[in-house]
């Protein structure tokens, strides 16, 4: 078997520092902040396999960097055609594609995203799936709220998930968000293993 070689990047925010790990294609694996480092090489070896990967140094800055310095500078459409490669389930992968067509500045809940992708009792699962996300802001599983508005688990944090929707926009009331059901088309570049 072959061993892929991903290139790790750090990157300060105004959130903390990032990490973020893409392919030879310049496609983003795996991203997420510093103090979660476990979590995101967790999620990198159970989508590529810890036998068949190694971290380098990346070679010069990638376009998810770029887009993600735009975004943070405030162009928030900067993230929003930056290629993925991930390996989840079927499933996971559909609740992935869904979560890029959640416009900036919007909310959707589990049960409103469930329902989008023709499965209304699989709110659990939507949310199992929305956890499991390597590739955070890319896919902006922030934009995921509890039923009731209210912020609900992010693996940067509820802090960091409050300051994102805040940045992008999205009413913030007292710890609750309004939510709209509306999504936006799929990138036109979308595929099945990248979102």
């Amino acid at each position: 078997m072959d061993c892929q070689v991903f290139h790790l990047e750090r990157m300060d925010t105004p959130i903390g520092p990032m990490l973020l790990v893409t392919d030879d294609r310049d496609r983003l694996c795996a991203a997420d902040w510093e103090d979660y480092e476990d979590r995101m090489q967790l999620l990198l070896r159970r989508h590529h396999g810890a036998a068949s990967t190694r971290l380098g140094v990346a070679p010069h800055p990638s376009a998810t960097r770029r887009a993600l310095e735009a975004y943070f500078d405030g162009d928030l459409s900067a993230i929003d055609h930056v290629p993925t490669a991930t390996n989840g389930t079927e499933f996971q992968r559909a609740v992935w594609a869904a979560l890029r067509r959640i416009p900036v500045g919007s909310t959707i809940s589990y049960g409103a995203l469930a329902a989008r992708l023709g499965r209304p009792t699989a709110m659990r699962a939507v949310g199992l799936a929305n956890g499991a996300n390597p590739t955070p802001i890319i896919v902006p599983c922030h934009r995921v709220i509890g039923a009731d508005g209210t912020l609900t688990g992010f693996g940067g944090g509820l802090d960091r998930k409050r300051w994102l929707l805040a940045h992008e926009g999205a009413a913030l009331g007292e710890g609750a968000i309004r939510s709209t059901t509306e999504l936006r088309p799929l990138p036109s570049e979308a595929s099945p293993r990248s979102h």
